[in-house]
């Protein structure tokens, strides 16, 4: 009999405890208003979407921009009703603007199915048709695609019924429009895509969808070496730029007014603005850091927090930043710092301080819970290996297959010595395909060894089990179960 009541107490106060850490995960942080992220998967080894969504919720991000509708991606957010944004990509634009059948199985695949969900529905509010597509560096590939996949995929939402939920917009890179003097009132959609742009404009007016808008201070500072660099960031440490009766501190405000006016002279002054990308990377380039990212960032949040917006646009903004987490597989031809966009590592793991709330607080994120890392152990040069003449063509199959982005002028790793690049090279390459044996290898110039070779702000990462070897988190009434089995199994 005591046995049994000491079992019952014990039994008892398991459920308080499980009860207690699910109560706390549930209250989460809260994130200033109109505040969402982008996630985006080009990884070698992407996070568990279950972690990722749990992630979320504990940084109190309700809404979510993702680049594609991967099915356990977007499954991954049913029950959650954190907002979400779903993706398609540019490669299939022109299959959605030839079919308007490709559009309807595509909506029933990919949005009907999730908001009649057997777990619960995903809170799909929108759907950005292509990304960037009217970019310059694409010469115009998707101009003539794009109106026509945004009108079928419309189409095939309001068949389904949804049209009054589900939105249809467009990603738009912020050089669709310019300014020829670089004052806002001066702005303009440029004149070899302004019949597409007028297309789209008049859909969304008809539609009553957002005007889709990426901007990067970050980028016009990378690619102006004149540009002031405390223009990029929003604590007025700088000089100041007037146009007309409007004095502009920072670049964000006077890039988003130079849409602002663009919209003004094609016709749509109020039309709603949502900013579908705005970041600051942490490395790859001289002004990619940490610190900057982190000063960038509290920046934009006290504003979006203090309901500032812009001196044409004043009051609350509606911004996803980019990103959550680091991608090692995206293209860096716009340069090395396209792989470290993350707020977050590729593991999840907290870069920096950063308070969704904008209420500027020193406080850091909540990492991601339930990652497994791979073993501890390295892949770098043999210290025994004298002949180095091999390094160079050595280090280049490793880069070329793996991340090296952290190597070179201005980076996290661009003070080591030639043995320790190639060291740094190998161990990407060796944690890149699963810590394989014969991934180091490189004609017997590598080693394994398990004592960590990083260097102050270089990190020679370990790699992550990736999500399709991780398990779903674990239910509570499946935890309590357990918990149950466990004790009846102890004292009985």
């Amino acid at each position: 009999m005591a046995v049994l009541v000491k079992f019952c107490m014990w039994g008892f106060y398991l459920i308080l405890v499980l009860a207690q850490c699910q109560f706390e995960d549930a209250q989460g942080a809260e994130s200033v208003p109109g505040l969402g992220i982008n996630w985006g998967a080009l990884a070698s080894h992407p996070l568990n979407p279950n972690i990722v969504v749990n992630m979320l919720k504990d940084n109190g991000i309700k809404k979510v921009k993702l680049f594609d509708a991967d099915p356990w991606t977007v499954g991954a957010l049913a029950g959650t009703d954190i907002e979400v944004m779903v993706g398609i990509p540019n490669d299939q634009l022109s299959k959605f603007a030839a079919s308007s059948h490709c559009a309807d199985d595509w909506v029933k695949a990919n949005i009907t199915k999730h908001l009649h969900g057997r777990h619960g529905v995903v809170n799909i509010r929108y759907v950005s048709v292509g990304n960037e597509p009217f970019m310059k560096a694409y010469n115009g590939a998707y101009v003539e695609t794009t109106f026509p996949a945004m009108q079928n995929i419309h189409r095939a939402i309001d068949k389904a019924g949804l049209a009054d939920t589900v939105k249809v917009t467009t990603a738009l890179n912020a050089d669709v429009y310019d300014s020829p003097s670089n004052n806002p009132s001066d702005g303009d959609f440029r004149s070899d895509i302004r019949d597409a742009m007028q297309q789209v404009l008049s859909f969304l007016h008809e539609t009553n969808s957002p005007f889709l808008v990426n901007i990067y201070p970050f980028l016009s500072l990378y690619q102006n070496d004149n540009f002031p660099v405390e223009f990029a960031f929003f604590d007025g440490q700088g000089r100041t730029v007037q146009d007309k009766d409007v004095q502009y501190s920072n670049a964000f405000d006077a890039n988003l007014d130079t849409l602002v006016w663009s919209l003004r002279k094609a016709g749509y002054p109020e039309m709603r603005i949502m900013v579908g990308e705005i970041g600051w990377p942490t490395d790859g380039d001289k002004n990619a850091n940490k610190k900057n990212a982190k000063r960038f960032f509290q920046g934009l949040l006290k504003k979006m927090a203090k309901k500032q917006g812009s001196p044409l646009r004043p009051g609350a903004l509606e911004i996803y930043l980019f990103s959550l987490s680091d991608e090692n597989m995206k293209s860096i031809e716009p340069g090395k710092f396209e792989r470290h966009w993350g707020i977050f590592g590729y593991d999840g793991s907290a870069k920096f301080p950063i308070d969704f709330s904008g209420e500027g607080q020193e406080k850091w994120p909540v990492a991601a819970k339930g990652v497994v890392y791979q073993d501890r152990i390295w892949c770098i040069l043999n210290p025994d290996n004298k002949n180095l003449s091999l390094l160079p063509s050595a280090m280049d199959y490793a880069c070329a297959a793996a991340d090296c982005t952290s190597l070179g002028f201005g980076c996290s790793c661009d003070n080591l010595d030639l043995a320790t690049n190639a060291s740094y090279a190998f161990n990407q390459y060796f944690q890149t395909r699963d810590q394989s044996v014969q991934a180091c290898n490189f004609n017997g110039l590598a080693t394994i060894v398990k004592q960590d070779p990083s260097r102050g702000s270089c990190i020679f990462p370990i790699e992550i089990y990736s999500s399709c070897h991780m398990l779903r988190p674990i239910h509570t009434l499946g935890t309590l179960s357990i918990a149950f089995l466990f004790f009846f199994i102890t004292f009985t």
